[in-house]
């Protein structure tokens, strides 16, 4: 299992905010499973497909926890990732991982959960506004063409 940086995780945080100069510190340490994994989160298949090939296997069963996979979430358990079930946890509004994480010193993963959470927050208001629902119609018919 890759252990990432206190920096690192910061950095990941601060990117899932929009922070550009950390989009490419990520790029720059060679980090692109992070870029991956947040667009997973947002049900990007081909991030998803990415993780897995690229062996960020953590990265994807945290990303199928954060959507209730119990069975990732017992995955992240069994191979000792207690982090990122607990991150994952925290996304799903329980607060006895926020208080886990604390008790641990690993407070950059709250921060992170938190971050994550706001970031689907976003998207789902986003999808609801009218750009947002005429982007998904477009989409939709998109999905649906005869190629």
């Amino acid at each position: 299992m890759k252990k990432y940086s206190l920096p690192a995780i910061d950095h990941f945080t601060r990117y899932v905010l929009g922070d550009t100069a950390s989009f490419n510190w990520i790029m720059s340490h060679n980090h692109r499973e992070f870029i991956a994994a947040l667009d997973a989160v947002r049900d990007d298949q081909k991030a998803f497909q990415y993780l897995i090939q690229n062996k960020h296997i953590i990265l994807a069963a945290f990303v199928n926890a954060i959507w209730d996979d119990e069975n990732a979430f017992h995955f992240l358990m069994k191979a000792k990732a207690f982090e990122w079930a607990a991150c994952a946890n925290i996304i799903n509004g329980d607060d006895q991982a926020e208080d886990f994480l604390k008790k641990i010193k690993k407070e950059n993963y709250v921060l992170l959960a938190h971050a994550i959470q706001s970031r689907i927050h976003q998207d789902g208001d986003y999808n609801v506004s009218p750009i947002g629902a005429l982007k998904n119609m477009l989409n939709f018919k998109k999905a649906f063409k005869k190629e």
